[in-house]
Parts: C-alpha cells; structure tokens; sequence
C-alpha cells in the first residue's frame, strides 16, 4: 500500500483552501497565494529566503526591508515538506506597465547591455510581464536539485496566473540550464554582470507562455501541465489580496521556519 505525503498546514494559515499542487519528485506541496490573502505562510516564505540568503552571504540581494510588507509581490510560491517545514519558495512581481518597475533591469545600468535589455523589456510590457525574485531552497533538504526545478516552473505559473505572457528573471550563469529544462531562453546579446557580489555573473532569462514547450525538457513539460491543471481548479480569491489589506508581515521573526 502506497501512503501519499501530505504537507502539513500550520493550523492559522487558512487551512485547506489555500492553492496547492503537488511535486512528483520531492512529494512535496506548493501553496500559491496573496501574501495578503495568506500572511502565516508569506512569513514562513521570509523566514525561508533570509536563512538561505544569510547562508550565502547574500542578504542584500533580498531588498528585505522594502518587500517584507509583502505590497510588491502579487503571488508567491512556498513548499513544505511532508512535516510541514518549508523547504523553497519564489515571490513574483508584476504585471508591470513600465520598464522602470522592473527590478532586475537596475543590475545592468551604466554597463553594456543596459539599453538593449530595457527594450527588450519595453517590447514584451504590452502582452504582459512577470518577475521571479527572491527564489531560495533549503541547503539541508535531500531533495535540493527537484526544488530547483519547481522554483524554475514557478515562473512560469506565476505568468499564467497573472495573465501575462512572459516571465522574466536574472539568474547566475550557472542555475541558466536548470531554467532553461522549464522552458526559459536566455536574453540574447544581453553580457552577465557581477550581481549580487563578483563571486556570481548574472543574466536575464525569459519564459515566454506561448512558446516554453519548444526549449522545456518533456518531463518538465509534463510537470507543469500537470501542475497548471490543479491551480486552474483552485480557489483564486488567494491571488488577490484582501481588500485594506496594506502590510501582512511581521519581519522574519514574524512565525518562524
């Protein structure tokens, strides 16, 4: 007999409506919400990515003190293992309506590249544009590299749910195959730079919603559909915040891992 693991849900966190779907390889579930409409779990996704941020030295990379309010961020994605810890997320921003909202693109100003990469933000803002920030996965979980790959496809659900038509993120060289299994392409012409410290070089990427099947692995092809299907049935009142709802987090110490 074959026992499927369930995630945990913290009791205050608005129990089983909350959106979800189910990773084949870890077997652990990702709830997708409002950081309003959800704040319990939005607090365990801070806790997460500032552990893990810490852990590499990064910690500035989070913009922690301007997006821990959660007014930025309009989805975000959090797994729990089956004994509810938390175990990787994403937050997407967007849709946006002009290239100086997009965050990513500051990393290039005053350096090569800077001009063609606001364009080609500028030509893709019209069919509608996402950004993938603050992505994190625990460095103790033995499922490491399958997160990776969800945290990836995150990006592109995000994208579908928003009703936008691309994805957009900057990523060190070296995750750019990982992403590129879900279906990313990196930005043609556009050089790397030292972000967030010369230890990484750092590139945009895109998914584009029409076209991720051409250059997506099929298991990950087949993931994502699987994974599209059970938030297409979700309850999607999480995807908005509640109304007055201005500030939903407490800091990181707000509920702990």
């Amino acid at each position: 007999m074959t026992v499927e693991a369930i995630a945990v849900v913290p009791e205050d966190a608005l129990g089983a409506g909350i959106p979800r779907f189910r990773d084949e390889q870890s077997g652990y579930t990702f709830f997708v919400a409002a950081p309003a409409a959800c704040p319990t779990l939005w607090n365990r996704y801070l806790n997460g990515a500032h552990e893990v941020y810490r852990q590499f030295g990064v910690e500035p990379a989070l913009e922690f003190e301007r997006t821990s309010d959660g007014a930025s961020t309009a989805l975000f994605f959090l797994g729990l293992d089956p004994a509810g810890e938390a175990v990787a997320g994403v937050r997407i921003q967007g849709r946006y309506t002009h290239v100086d909202e997009v965050r990513g693109v500051a990393d290039w100003d005053g350096r090569r590249g800077s001009v063609e990469l606001r364009r080609m933000v500028a030509d893709r803002i019209p069919e509608g544009v996402v950004e993938a920030k603050g992505a994190w996965v625990a460095r103790d979980s033995p499922h490491r590299s399958a997160l990776g790959d969800v945290v990836s496809r995150a990006v592109l659900h995000g994208a579908l749910l928003l009703d936008a038509r691309f994805g957009f993120a900057t990523v060190a060289t070296f995750t750019v195959p990982r992403h590129r299994a879900s279906g990313a392409v990196r930005a043609a012409h556009i050089p790397s730079v030292p972000y967030p410290d010369a230890r990484y070089r750092t590139v945009p990427i895109w998914w584009d919603t029409r076209t991720y099947r051409a250059f997506a692995d099929r298991s990950q092809s087949a993931r994502i559909l699987a994974e599209t299907r059970a938030l297409a049935e979700a309850d999607h009142s999480y995807f908005a915040a509640p109304p007055g709802s201005e500030r939903v987090a407490q800091g990181r110490d707000g509920h702990g891992r």
